[in-house]
């Protein structure tokens, strides 16, 4: 049974990996079996921040399910931009609904929700910080096309420091072992240091490159990103470093003939037109087996009880956590919450090293 929340690939067991892969693929390959397994359920989805394909493809996986949604795509449209909070907007919208997915720019905002929701939560990205759903689907299909999670040279590239999906992926293929990654950014995109320290301690495999023309030849999977503009203060900084990676026909030529390349998309400049119709390139095969995994992550866990009123949480007397962007510092009433990780005390909303 999967845990009531899916705020990180952390809260799933391998043993729970492996039965939601098998019931996605039951689903991909026999879709008519599961029509009706939501019926006359709800899921809310609550995206303060833009979307495609996460979006749609919640939403498609719920209507495929037979269940209904609900929810907004605009926070601008709803009593968000009247300065509700999001403890009281969660406690209203989960009291309508049976399962509940949000996205939101402020990292931990996922987390936040969980405290106060009636029916488990599903976390669509926060921030800079995780995006589970998107690593289930990147580790769906690495093992349909790769066979294995394990034994693999896994080239992640781009914005590194900002990049959800690369933070959550990177987490997870480290407990499946034999893995070494080659982390290629420049050095203001490097991964956060407290992934840094969490692949040290793991004693994970791992290498920091600037080049990805020198490591292309021995990858055996490409994980590409965009250089995100909204993550930026500037369109200064952020011209500094977009065009930076671009991957294209000719340096597929020196890659292996197995390789698989991913992109958790929107692409942009980053992966040229011409790559796309190259056979290795399977980010739209990604995003479709988004809705599968997405399909049998509903179907564990929309039967998940209903809980009453959230506990009374003692009100914070200050500022804890030192990332200007965790939910803590934008939503003040939350309280302490921390954790220690490899005898390291983090905060629970965003990860940060305190």
């Amino acid at each position: 049974m999967i845990s009531r929340n899916i705020i990180d690939f952390d809260g799933i067991t391998l043993d729970e990996w492996n039965e939601l892969y098998k019931l996605a693929t039951s689903i991909k390959e026999r879709p008519e079996n599961f029509r009706g397994v939501c019926s006359g359920r709800l899921m809310a989805t609550l995206f303060y921040e833009p979307s495609t394909r996460t979006q749609m493809s919640f939403q498609s996986a719920m209507m495929r399910l037979g269940g209904k949604v609900i929810g907004f795509s605009d926070p601008g449209c709803s009593s968000v931009s009247k300065g509700e909070t999001l403890r009281d907007t969660v406690k209203i919208v989960t009291g309508y609904s049976d399962i509940l997915v949000i996205r939101n720019p402020i990292e931990g905002a996922a987390f936040a929700a969980s405290l106060y929701s009636h029916v488990p939560v599903i976390n669509a990205g926060d921030g800079g910080h995780l995006h589970p759903t998107q690593t289930l689907t990147d580790l769906m299909t690495i093992t349909e096309y790769r066979g294995s999670l394990s034994g693999l040279k896994i080239g992640f590239c781009g914005d590194l420091l900002n990049g959800r999906t690369v933070h959550s992926l990177l987490r997870a293929l480290v407990r499946f072992g034999g893995n070494k990654f080659i982390l290629i950014s420049t050095p203001e995109l490097r991964i956060p240091s407290y992934l840094t320290e969490e692949l040290q301690k793991s004693g994970v495999d791992f290498e920091e490159v600037s080049s990805m023309d020198e490591c292309l030849p021995e990858l055996d999977v490409l994980y590409m990103t965009r250089i995100q503009r909204e993550r930026f203060a500037s369109l200064e900084d952020y011209n500094k470093q977009s065009g930076i990676y671009r991957l294209t026909k000719k340096k597929m030529e020196a890659a292996k003939k197995d390789l698989i390349v991913l992109h958790p998309l929107p692409k942009i400049d980053e992966i040229d037109y011409d790559v796309d119709d190259d056979p290795r390139a399977l980010y739209f095969e990604e995003a479709e087996n988004g809705m599968y995994v997405r399909m049998a992550l509903i179907a564990s866990l929309i039967n998940v009880k209903r809980t009453g009123r959230a506990p009374a949480y003692e009100l914070p007397t200050g500022s804890f956590c030192r990332n200007p962007r965790c939910i803590s510092n934008h939503e003040k009433y939350l309280p302490k919450m921390t954790k220690i990780v490899d005898g390291t005390e983090r905060c629970c909303y965003c990860d940060q090293i305190l």
